[in-house]
């Protein structure tokens, strides 16, 4: 028998508020059921045994519980009865403070193992409990390294982070999740980036006029859904391999092994503790430039490896975005002015005649162009850049930090983050794998950017479909099919609030998915602010508005930045 291979459950439930009993009761039904078949962990929903939508905390003070409790000990006679483990959501108090928390707790055949209290609130919990204490533990099990997160948790990058930098085989969320299809893309991202298995464990049904949106499904390291209920109460099971997870982060390149620590400790500053328009300017410096509505577009094509080419190409998208309209700003894929390196006969200067051309381009047509090249500079270091070019020449450029092995062969790092300030708003600069890593878009999102470029040569993550959900939802929150619902990039824009512009090339041969895509800031505004090219070469064109320095506080969110104000950067030293 492989230890490895681990049979488990998501179960998704509908409690009804103020039947404690009655919810405990059909928890542990559905509970048994999962063990009676050999599942090894069982997860069940966030605030599964109460409800959630609480008005005040002396509302849901009847049913708070201490952990261990109650609850904990009759799910711990099911755990020790089937051998199993069993992950439970009800409202918690300390006994010695008399807080209310949102939790988790894990219980396995011997009992008790740990919890967590849900660290980054949702809109609700602030009515009634206390942030969590507990920060972001990953627990020794007879089957493995669990870790637990809670609903918004999984909304911050650094959650994940942590626990999978800690070595968990299985993140298990628990939510109440709402607001758009499920399997949510954030989701799926958190399992793809950190190497991970994630099993959801979503409720579904309405309560008190909010409608959640099901999905429990099961997540695997790679990003493929291997299982998902859609409406109703219901147990999915799925064999996970541990192995598969452990192999994936200790493999030569990856997400993980792969970071760069030494450039990422601004991810335990908060720039966004203060209004931004006071915090961005403090002293004078830097202040954020005022911002305008303008069009930003992506053009999507596979570079050769001679730059006269690809200039051409970039001149060719250029006049086809005047024909739509013009745009003040285009990206294009990694390398697409000097094709990939072969040799040091297409590595040049930025002094050079390719970035000179496109210098010219950008003076000619009035328009920003970010496009990537192999750079050589004076000490013949070779790099892999992208540079910016305005109507005013040569902007600036940025050395890719994060090289995948096809970089390494020939590549030397790069260790300064690079933004710009235009007529359009703060730009920062990105190069393909360096998207993969969540730390590199949310240092340029903690710096003030609304607009991040990536110029990506990217074959993985694939995006990928939703069929659509039975689960009906709140014009004008979309249920039928999306070809492309989880997006990576999408997830990125959204999470850091900005706009993420993100130019790939249309390679089949060599598995470049193409779908690049201008991704706006807010990931539940619908329907969404966002334009994608497809899987032909074109280009793809997104009016965006950077404005709100007018007012005394921003209200424009790629200015105010919620997700961004809300992290918790004491709980993150572990990043670094």
């Amino acid at each position: 028998m492989n230890t490895d291979q681990v049979r488990v459950a998501a179960v998704q439930f509908e409690p009804k508020q103020f039947e404690k009993k009655h919810n405990i009761l059909e928890l542990m039904r559905l509970v048994r059921q999962a063990a009676s078949s050999g599942s090894k962990l069982i997860v069940t929903p966030e605030m599964g045994t109460t409800g959630y939508c609480w008005y005040t905390r002396e509302e849901v003070a009847p049913y708070v519980e201490t952990i261990p409790g109650p609850t904990t000990e009759q799910f711990a006679e099911l755990a020790k009865e089937f051998e199993t483990h069993i992950v439970v959501g009800l409202p918690e108090i300390d006994p010695a403070t008399g807080l209310y928390y949102n939790s988790a707790v894990l219980i396995g055949p011997e009992g008790f193992i740990g919890k967590h209290r849900k660290t980054h609130s949702y809109i609700s919990e602030p009515k009634w409990s206390a942030p969590g204490d507990l920060g972001h533990q990953v627990f020794e099990t007879s089957i493995g390294r669990i870790a637990l997160l809670i609903c918004m948790d999984i909304h911050f990058i650094e959650t994940a982070r942590l626990v999978a930098l800690a070595e968990a085989d299985i993140i298990c969320h628990i939510s109440n999740w709402l607001a758009e299809r499920t399997p949510a893309p954030y989701w799926i991202s958190r399992a793809f980036e950190n190497d991970c298995y994630l099993i959801e464990s979503n409720r579904w049904g309405l309560e008190r006029t909010v409608q959640f949106s099901g999905g429990s499904c099961v997540i695997s390291p790679e990003g493929k859904i291997e299982t998902v209920i859609d409406a109703g109460d219901g147990t999915e099971y799925a064999e996970i391999d541990l192995e598969r997870a452990r192999l994936r982060k200790r493999s030569p390149h990856g997400p993980l092994l792969d970071r760069r620590p030494d450039c990422y400790h601004e991810l335990a500053q908060n720039s966004y503790l203060w209004n931004p328009l006071d915090f961005f300017g403090l002293y004078g410096y830097e202040p954020l430039p005022p911002g305008r509505k303008s069009r930003i577009a992506v053009g999507q094509f596979s570079p050769t490896n001679r730059f006269e080419d690809n200039l051409a190409k970039i001149e060719s998208a250029i006049e086809t975005s005047q024909a739509q309209g013009g745009a003040d700003l285009f990206v294009f894929p990694e390398l697409s002015l000097s094709g990939p390196f072969t040799s040091s006969e297409n590595a040049q200067p930025i002094s050079g005649p390719a970035v000179t051309a496109l210098t010219g381009l950008a003076i000619r047509h009035r328009i920003y162009l970010a496009a990537g090249f192999v750079e050589q500079d004076d000490q013949n270091k070779r790099y892999n850049t992208l540079v910016l070019v305005g109507p005013e020449g040569l902007t600036g450029s940025y050395r890719k930090i994060h090289l995948n092995p096809s970089d390494k062969r020939w590549a030397t790092a790069g260790n300064q983050w690079k933004t710009f300030d235009l007529p359009i708003g703060r730009i920062g600069l990105l190069i393909g794998y360096d998207a993969i890593f969540p730390e590199s878009t949310r240092i340029l999102a903690l710096r003030g950017c609304d607009v991040v470029l990536c110029a990506g040569a990217q074959a993985t993550p694939v995006p990928t479909p939703h069929a659509g959900s039975k689960i009906r939802q709140n014009y004008p929150i979309p249920t039928a099919a999306d070809p492309y619902h989880w997006h990576h990039y999408r997830v990125r824009a959204g999470e850091n609030n900005v706009y993420f512009a993100f130019s790939n090339p249309i390679d089949h041969e060599k598995g470049y998915f193409g779908l690049s895509g201008v991704f706006g800031p807010d990931t539940f505004s619908f329907p969404r602010r966002e334009a994608i090219v497809n899987t032909k070469e074109g280009i793809a064109i997104l009016e965006i508005d950077t404005t709100n320095l007018a007012s005394g506080y921003p209200t424009n969110v790629v200015r105010r930045k919620d997700l961004v104000a809300m992290r918790q950067p004491l709980q993150y030293k572990g990043l670094l």
